[in-house]
């Protein structure tokens, strides 16, 4: 299991579920270079709102709604700037405990933490829980109906005893998850529902690299992530032979997603039986007929797209590294701020101040 790494946490959610999240994410990393020591963002329904890294040390909002809840709470960025500052600091010295807990003195090590509070709008079920891992595995987490810390390392066994004696902690901890996070995360979809209760559909196309390979139904630019691709023949959904892919993010808010279908054992005949079908929550089926001519492959005029497609990548690397050797240039004259206790409401910033200042306690 690798529940903590950014990318395996965008997974796919069943049609039929209509289930909002509000998401919090901390990594810390000791060893890995060219990249910041602490990176902390927020997601409302997998999408990014907030960000920030001990390069720039400063939270920033992703999405133009974010500036409502500027207007409504003022220095709502400030706020979580130092917030986020006193959990950076707090994590790297929580990494050096668990490279001790784990006999470690060199290489690199990640310690991430992962807080989530979701609600299903048509049900009313809400859960919550909070999750700690240590170099891709588990290290312990939050049960918030027992009200009690689990974990599955010897390692974590010193900080699930000491955060179980903290009963008011594990109290608040409840109370969040269950009412103060559901609470924070109704707001916001409030404040974004232009963006974030939007639906979109996608454009599909067929994709296949030769004439032997198996044929991808690839949909991108849909909304929200909600959604299901799959492989029917005769009006029958396929399961032999296909590979679904993961959920992903596009740069513009959007995602994407593909099903790949192996068609070398069936007659070329026999293509036209199969169609792709792309269900979105909310939308009607999107259905694309297995048509031999609405195939794009890797042949005539598509290697010619294919290599303007990768000679524009090669420039905006390029564009990409210089500008961060010159961002980083421009920060290494800069000192960073003293992070500075802010001790404020639970029900202003809810995820941040209580959850950093217990974590991995530095008392080993």
């Amino acid at each position: 299991m690798k529940p903590f790494m950014f990318l395996l946490l965008l997974g796919i959610h069943d049609v039929a579920t209509v289930t909002h999240s509000l998401k919090y994410f901390y990594t810390a990393n000791s060893g890995v270079s060219n990249f910041p020591e602490f990176v902390a963002v927020g997601l409302v329904d997998e999408v990014q709102m907030l960000h920030y890294d001990s390069l720039t040390a400063r939270a920033t909002a992703k999405q133009h709604w974010v500036k409502k809840v500027e207007a409504e709470h003022p220095q709502y960025l400030q706020k979580n700037t130092e917030s986020f500052g006193i959990a950076q600091n707090v994590y790297k010295q929580n990494i050096d405990i668990a490279k001790q807990r784990f006999n470690q003195s060199e290489g690199i090590h990640i310690l991430q933490m992962m807080s989530v509070c979701e609600f299903d709008d048509e049900t009313g079920i809400s859960q919550g829980y909070e999750q700690f891992g240590y170099d891709g595995e588990d290290f312990i987490m939050f049960d918030t109906k027992t009200e009690t810390w689990i974990t599955p390392t010897p390692q974590a066994h010193l900080t699930r005893l000491k955060w179980d004696r903290d009963r008011n902690e594990r109290a608040y901890r409840k109370s969040y998850f269950t009412q103060t996070c559901i609470e924070w995360l109704k707001k916001y979809l409030d404040y974004g529902k232009s963006s974030l209760m939007r639906t979109e559909r996608p454009s599909v196309s067929l994709l296949q690299k030769t004439p032997s390979s198996a044929v991808s139904c690839h949909a991108t630019g849909f909304y929200p992530n909600r959604a299901e691709l799959l492989w029917r023949r005769d009006g029958e959904e396929v399961h032999e032979g296909v590979d679904k892919g993961e959920v992903l993010p596009n740069n513009d808010g959007s995602f994407q997603m593909s099903a790949d279908l192996d068609l070398s054992s069936v007659p070329t005949e026999d293509w036209m039986k199969y169609e792709c079908v792309f269900q979105l929550s909310g939308a009607e089926d999107l259905t694309t007929k297995l048509e031999k001519t609405k195939i794009r492959s890797n042949t005539g005029s598509n290697l010619i797209m294919i290599a303007l497609i990768i000679v524009a990548a090669v420039v905006l690397v390029v564009i990409a590294v210089i500008g961060f050797i010159l961002h980083k240039k421009k920060n290494a004259k800069l000192p960073l701020s003293e992070s500075k206790k802010y001790l404020f409401s639970s029900a202003y910033f809810p995820s941040v101040m209580n959850l950093t200042e217990s974590v991995l306690s530095v008392s080993v």
